[in-house]
């Protein structure tokens, strides 16, 4: 199929045309100077017209909307939404002058420790939109650009596509990232969505490819869409990626939606636990908590400026400590910062649904696990994880979620820096207890599994998967604690639960084995 043709750059008051970035299905972006206040900006000019009055206020509304949200370290800003001389809609927005992920993945893969820091900023990212009611719906590294200061920024929020459907129910898919039920006669508008197109990116940023593409072959989108719906995700293989990094994309990237982690914050926790576990300084997860308290606002607001409340979910709260200087991005010469995936499906349109009731601001607390002192002796049988429960659990620490105003300072070295002697302000110290009497008995339709809750609290799940040798699990979700599995050949039959609270918080696995 051959590159979109790209558009001439408008005529825009205020603005100077400099060069071209980039050109899409449905949209150019271009880079222009802005005169006040003076600055390098991009611009994405949509290559139709607006010809209704539903058109135009679909445009002023997602606008509106993206720009709501553009507060976000981890959103790409936008300065100006409007309409060209020539009647072409346009958005003025951050310009990133580093390249995107997809462009830096040409260079090879990420290391482990860039990978977990990108995917918790980009989780807290869309968490956020979650929270504002809207689904992203095309999650992938080339829509991940990167910010002069090295920090990932959330784009394409699927404006153009849709304009330019007059439907705000399509969805732009991008193939090699979208979940098997994006294929099929009807995509459901459900955060499930984003979480597995968030955990594909982040395998993609650990792989170097998208997790069902077939390294040394090509394969047209058939195949493709074939292996998403059917084939086991194949594992990193990587030395430097834990066991249990592997578990938990099998989680985000389940092919049933309500086997994976509920929320992006979950696979965000997930992945600090793993920075716990391979003694990385654990990256914030920035969320926007609209519960900030009225007398908190009313006393900082000046009636200019209204300071919204950042929640940083650290699961280790840590004395500040010099950054380490961030490594420069690898040049790459003759290519625009704006790539164009050529797997696309329909055109591109974030959904709305209804946020997730919230009584309050976020749970206090949570359990992260730290690093033992000396490796734990290998299983016969893998551990599975579900909301980022790491395998190698020695002792645990509750850590915090702190409500300040603006945008927190980053003082975490992405790299490594040596854990801290004890957490600053701890607050709570609430664990998720596992279940207990975990037993199995065979019978003509298998093994049948049965364990109790020790303290049920509303909305508790489980989350079970068979234990096996040389496999990924596939986890799956229920509220019954009871379950029947095929029986193993070997004659031997295990499996692993873990108890999932309704806020996120899980406990470690219990494993159970029968005959």
């Amino acid at each position: 199929m051959s590159a979109p043709r790209s558009s001439p750059p408008p005529a825009i008051s205020g603005f100077e045309y400099r060069s071209p970035l980039g050109s899409g299905g449905f949209a150019d972006v271009f880079l222009y100077e802005q005169a006040r206040p003076r600055r390098t900006v991009a611009v994405k000019v949509l290559r139709a017209g607006l010809t209704t009055d539903r058109e135009r206020d679909a445009f002023e509304d997602e606008a509106n909307l993206m720009a709501s949200l553009s507060t976000h370290p981890s959103i790409v800003t936008i300065y100006q939404a409007d309409i060209a001389a020539d009647g072409r809609p346009y958005l003025a927005m951050e310009y990133c002058p580093n390249p995107n992920l997809a462009l830096r993945l040409k260079s090879g893969r990420l290391a482990v420790a860039d990978a977990l820091r990108i995917g918790i900023q980009v989780a807290g990212a869309v968490e956020t939109v979650h929270r504002a009611g809207i689904l992203h719906r095309d999650i992938k590294p080339a829509n991940v650009l990167v910010t002069a200061y090295d920090r990932p920024a959330l784009t394409d929020f699927g404006i153009a596509g849709a304009l330019l459907d007059g439907s705000a129910d399509l969805a732009g898919l991008s193939i090699p990232w979208s979940p098997p039920e994006a294929f099929g006669a009807e995509i459901p508008n459900d955060v499930a969505l984003d979480v597995y197109a968030l955990g594909a990116t982040v395998y993609s940023l650990l792989a170097g490819r998208s997790p069902f593409e077939l390294p040394g072959r090509s394969i047209n989108s058939h195949e493709l869409i074939e292996r998403i719906r059917s084939a086991p995700l194949p594992p990193l293989d990587r030395a430097d990626a834990p066991a249990s990094l592997d578990r938990v994309l099998a989680v985000s990237m389940a092919k049933a939606p309500q086997n994976r982690f509920s929320t992006a914050l979950e696979f965000g926790r997930a992945l600090q636990r793993i920075q716990v576990e391979l003694s990385l300084a654990v990256t914030t997860a920035d969320v926007l908590d609209d519960a900030v308290p009225q007398e908190r606002v009313e006393e900082e607001d000046d009636g200019n400026t209204r300071i919204r409340g950042i929640v940083s979910i650290d699961p280790v709260p840590r004395p500040i400590a010099p950054r380490a200087a961030a490594a420069a991005p690898a040049e790459i010469s003759g290519v625009p910062a704006f790539d164009v995936e050529r797997t696309v499906m329909r055109g591109s349109a974030a959904a709305f649904v209804a946020p997730a009731p919230r009584s309050g601001p976020l749970p206090p607390s949570y359990e992260a696990p730290l690093p033992p002192s000396a490796p734990a002796p290998e299983r016969r049988r893998r551990p599975f994880v579900l909301a980022g429960i790491a395998v190698l659990v020695a002792a645990s620490v509750a850590g915090g979620a702190a409500l300040v105003a603006g945008l927190p300072a980053s003082t975490e070295d992405p790299r490594r820096t040596a854990p801290a002697d004890a957490p600053a302000d701890p607050i709570g110290q609430d664990a998720v207890p596992p279940v207990t009497g975990l037993t199995g008995a065979a019978g003509a339709d298998g093994v049948t599994f049965t364990w109790t809750n020790p303290q049920p609290e509303a909305g508790d799940r489980f989350l079970w998967a068979v234990a096996s040798t040389g496999s990924i699990p596939d986890p799956r979700a229920q509220e019954e604690s009871t379950v029947t599995v095929p029986a193993d050949p070997s004659g031997t039959t295990c499996i692993e639960v873990t108890l999932l609270r309704l806020d996120g918080r899980a406990s470690t696995e219990t494993t159970g084995c029968a005959p």
